[in-house]
């Protein structure tokens, strides 16, 4: 007995594509603020130790990295037109996130490491 198809509407896809443009578009302000306020700040707080500095620029990185490959993915999935595309598609997103991850939190780890390692200088 073959297995029903279960197909997203036109529609749906539709609506769930521009939500996620427009979440995207909201993202990408977000960002550019908090990019802004960093810079700010570094201005402002002449006195922040730079490994600091170094590791809060590593964190807003990853998290515009990781939110980027969410949009992207979502992106996708507003496409998709049947259930096993999507399960491939979420396998492969997890995959990907999960290994950017580990990557993020051994670079993030190996700073932290080196940083605050160091004897004081000054």
């Amino acid at each position: 007995m073959p297995t029903p198809s279960y197909e997203i509407p036109p529609e749906m896809r539709d609506l769930a594509e521009k939500s996620v443009d427009q979440a995207r578009k909201a993202f990408e302000s977000f960002i550019g603020a908090a990019q802004k306020a960093m810079g700010q700040a570094d201005t402002t707080a002449n006195s922040m130790q730079s490994s600091v500095r170094v590791i809060g620029d590593k964190a807003v990185t990853f998290t515009e990295q990781n939110v980027r490959s969410a949009f992207d993915y979502a992106s996708r999935v507003v496409k998709v037109t049947d259930m096993q595309e999507l399960m491939q598609l979420q396998s492969e997103y997890v995959k990907a996130q999960m290994s950017a991850l580990q990557e993020q939190a051994k670079d993030i780890g190996s700073t932290v490491s080196s940083s605050f390692s160091k004897p004081n200088q000054g």
